[in-house]
């Protein structure tokens, strides 16, 4: 089984939030499934979330897109998020 690990801060978890249950439809479309959506305890708009993945290359592609990194910037995602691969 494939995973998606995304990790990232972001100026307003509310406005970032909307923002990415939006993309919902995309993410069922590029093979993404949330499982997980956690914040830090100490800092809720530090942000974890876990997809299982249907196929890595057409998700890898998916995050490679305009549309992606245009909504990383109008939720408010500051810097550049980590993403991983994981299998397991």
């Amino acid at each position: 089984m494939m995973y998606l690990l995304v990790k990232h801060k972001v100026a307003d978890f509310t406005k970032w939030y909307q923002v990415f249950e939006s993309h919902a439809k995309s993410h069922r479309e590029a093979g993404l499934h949330l499982l997980y959506l956690l914040h830090d305890t100490n800092d809720p708009n530090h942000i974890v979330y876990l997809f299982r993945v249907d196929d890595v290359n057409k998700a890898r592609a998916f995050t490679q897109t305009p549309d992606a990194s245009e909504a990383g910037e109008i939720s408010g995602v500051i810097g550049e998020p980590e993403m991983m691969f994981l299998e397991g």
